[in-house]
């Protein structure tokens, strides 16, 4: 696949719905109304929603704002699923292309590169939400941040209210990935 940021993001979720137990399923997250199950169904069910609009694959069969209680199998299986269906399908998506069309109903397509960039921002920003949740390493790394930013700039607003909270003050002196967490309505700070 030719979009690093991508490849990057979906590994992270792999690795962090990998170190999920059984036990911390129902752990809360920095998303206040979801579970840790709740977040992998909604992270999973994303990249199937992204993987059938960009190339191939099927939607999900639950939908991804409102997901279900806990996976059918493990976590891990449940991610792993969905990235490979995400992997498969850009990996048929031209880099130079101008229109990539997008599951946002409000950003019907984008450029590649930025559609990428929104995809992974699903992935990673939910990777760090089930890592912080189950104390796992943060996989946002400021590096990682600093790629998702065009992605994060371009589909945020459209959907905020809706897919994201209203932004937290930026801090001085915090980095790409704290600042990124903030922008989303976020807090970096946000323990179980």
């Amino acid at each position: 696949m030719g979009f690093e940021v991508l490849t990057t993001s979906l590994t992270a979720l792999q690795q962090v719905a990998d170190g999920v137990t059984d036990d911390q399923l129902d752990a809360s997250t920095p998303c206040a109304e979801w579970t840790v199950a709740q977040v992998l169904l909604h992270a999973a069910g994303d990249q199937h929603a992204w993987a059938s609009y960009v190339g191939s694959g099927a939607l999900p069969t639950y939908n991804p704002f409102d997901p279900p209680a806990r996976p059918e199998g493990t976590a891990s299986e449940l991610v792993s699923a969905a990235v490979s269906a995400a992997t498969a399908a850009w990996e048929s998506v031209d880099p130079a292309s101008e229109a990539v069309p997008t599951p946002l109903p409000p950003v019907p397509t984008l450029r590649a590169d930025l559609a990428a960039a929104a995809c992974a921002l699903d992935a990673a920003v939910h990777a760090w939400d089930v890592a912080v949740a189950t104390g796992q390493p943060s996989p946002l790394t400021d590096e990682l941040a600093a790629a998702l930013e065009p992605g994060a700039r371009t589909v945020v607003e459209p959907l905020r209210g809706f897919a994201y909270a209203a932004p937290l003050a930026p801090e001085a002196g915090e980095g790409p990935a704290a600042a990124l967490l903030r922008y989303l309505g976020r807090d970096p700070e946000w323990a179980a």
